[in-house]
């Protein structure tokens, strides 16, 4: 059976050596191949496109930069800063002068930048404007920096990324597939960040694996667009790195603003697109809003053809409708030109999935988390099924601890692409493992004979009620993904009775603001009647008993994902 890491045999011993390539192997590689083709895009609003060459020159410039100012192997360098051609050349040139890359959120205050920088003991600082500002130069681990730069914006008296002029260009530091490459904290409450390792082969072997036969199909003409902050491991493997892997484009948006959003897919012709289930409910609703507007006569047919799409994709294999589909509908959010979307950081509701399949695009669900660099799973596009959030990567070995009668247990793997431990802290890596050296992901689930894996939700969210029963507050939670009247919703248990220690199940939702708006006075009767929808489809001991409105958003993580711990209503 051929593998899509079959083609590094012709590299291993003369571009490098042992199973897998480093990051700057991809970028070489694809240079040599496809070096006049367009590497990054940006639309800030002009069109600005760097081919691979070009892209290779910046790297080797910023770089050989580095290890002028004194840069080594192993050396922490932090980026921090919202999506931009300009990130992703400080993290190629960082591993191009043998540094370990630390992205942080450009989101996250000052004062956990600043101690996370301290804590990796920062090299070098590459940050947004606003960024660097909020920096306190009086501490000492600024002070013990070899260099700062701005990747967006200017400041007096520090260079931008453009301004790093090396006075001889260095050729690349070596570094090996078990080298450090990246340490990712990984989302979490104040001063709970942990700093995930990883190493070049994790990072690469989850490139390959991602686009292994049935999996992800893609070439040197696609175009991926980069939305999802590039911090994250999902969007910086999933899009920027696989795009380097196979020569295609990458486009860099800097916000989730859904104008701008349909401006860059349009104008870009993307034709891969990563996101999260947040922002393809908001998509979709919005395109059947504007269906609903037409009236009940094209309603019902625009329905009735996304049907018989659905079935002829599905069974016959036959897109039949969706030239009409691109003219009426997609063009209108920019995803005309799309032949993939893919949802991860969080399964997408069965029904938005199959809405999507209907208009004729291919939706794939994927899973993993950042300690797996991160995907474990796709649901290919050819054998997709609808529940799953995918199947296995071929070499990942992934196991179910402690199942219960359902089959449902803890997630556990073992492969190429999983962290060799946290940063610094011995502590949480050995708690990470289990004796026989398994990941344990801390998320439930089961798998099928034909390892698909299905996600049930984090363990430690789950709810046990009265009887003893398992609820997965997730599960509930994506019932809700189509009520556009619902901005957040968090499922969680409550003690009904003191004397009694099972749980019930209560809704805190933050309504719409545009909903609130219109309709404050009726709004708890309104939620109270969705509720009801909801515990329709749900077991009697998984059915909501309670609701708490939030006056105020629940904070969030840059993946959109609610702060459970931090809800205090």
């Amino acid at each position: 059976m051929k593998h899509s890491w079959d083609e590094l045999d012709q590299y291993r011993g003369k571009l490098f050596s042992g199973q897998w390539p480093t990051i700057i192997d991809l970028l070489l590689m694809t240079e040599e191949k496809f070096g006049e083709r367009n590497s990054f895009t940006v639309f800030n609003p002009d069109r600005v496109t760097l081919t691979f060459t070009e892209l290779l020159d910046e790297v080797r410039r910023v770089g050989s930069f580095l290890g002028e100012v004194g840069i080594k192997k192993g050396d922490r360098v932090v980026v921090n800063g919202k999506n931009s051609p300009q990130w992703a050349i400080a993290y190629l040139a960082t591993l191009w002068a043998g540094g370990v890359v630390v992205p942080l959120d450009n989101q996250m205050h000052s004062e956990r930048v600043q101690s996370l920088s301290a804590f990796v003991e920062a090299s070098f600082f590459f940050g947004d404007q606003n960024v660097i500002e909020a920096l306190d130069t009086e501490k000492e681990w600024v002070g013990a920096l070899k260099g700062m730069a701005t990747i967006a914006g200017s400041i007096t008296g520090k260079p931008t990324i453009e301004e790093l002029k090396p006075k001889k260009e260095r050729e690349r530091v070596h570094t090996e597939e078990n080298d450090l490459a990246a340490i990712l904290f990984t989302s979490g409450t104040t001063g709970s960040e942990k700093g995930a390792m990883l190493t070049h082969a994790n990072i690469t072997s989850d490139v390959y694996q991602a686009c292994d036969g049935m999996f992800l199909s893609l070439d040197e003409t696609d175009v991926l667009y980069a939305l999802l902050p590039l911090h994250h491991s999902y969007c910086c493997t999933a899009v920027l790195l696989e795009s380097i892997k196979h020569g295609a484009e990458c486009v860099f948006g800097q916000d989730i603003v859904v104008s701008r959003m349909i401006n860059d897919l349009s104008r870009g012709k993307v034709t891969i697109f990563m996101g999260i289930p947040l922002l393809y409910n908001k998509l979709l609703n919005g395109l059947l809003k504007q269906v609903k507007k037409k009236g009940f006569f094209v309603n019902t047919l625009i329905r009735t053809m996304m049907a018989i799409n659905g079935f002829t994709k599905k069974y016959l294999k036959a897109n039949i409708f969706r030239p009409a589909f691109n003219k009426m509908l997609l063009s209108k959010v920019g995803l005309d030109h799309n032949h993939i979307l893919i949802c991860g950081a969080g399964p997408l509701c069965p029904k938005v999935f199959k809405q999507y399949q209907q208009l004729g695009l291919d939706c794939i669900q994927g899973y993993g988390l950042t300690e797996t660099s991160p995907i474990l799973t796709l649901n290919p596009v050819s054998k997709f099924k609808i529940d799953s959030v995918g199947k296995v990567f071929p070499l990942v070995d992934m196991i179910i601890a402690d199942p219960d009668e359902h089959g449902v247990g803890e997630i556990r793997v073992k492969g190429p692409n999983v962290t060799t431990g946290y940063y610094k802290d011995k502590k949480n890596t050995a708690e990470l493992f289990d004796e026989e050296g398994y990941l344990k992901t801390g998320d439930l689930g089961y798998l099928d004979r034909e390892q698909y894996l299905y996600l049930k939700g984090r363990a430690k969210n789950l709810i046990v009620t009265e009887g003893g029963k398992n609820v997965y507050p997730e599960e509930i939670e994506d019932l809700f993904q189509l009520h556009t009247q619902i901005e957040q919703i968090l499922i969680r248990g409550y003690q009904e009775k003191a004397d009694i220690p099972g749980e019930a199940i209560e809704a805190v939702i933050y309504p719409s603001e545009e909903y609130y708006a219109e309709h404050k006075v009726s709004i708890k009767e309104d939620l109270e009647k969705i509720i009801a929808e909801v515990n329709q489809q749900l077991p009697l001991y998984a059915k909501i008993g309670r609701l708490t409105i939030a006056e105020e958003a629940m904070d969030m993580t840059s993946t959109k994902k609610i702060k459970r711990n931090t809800v205090t209503i």
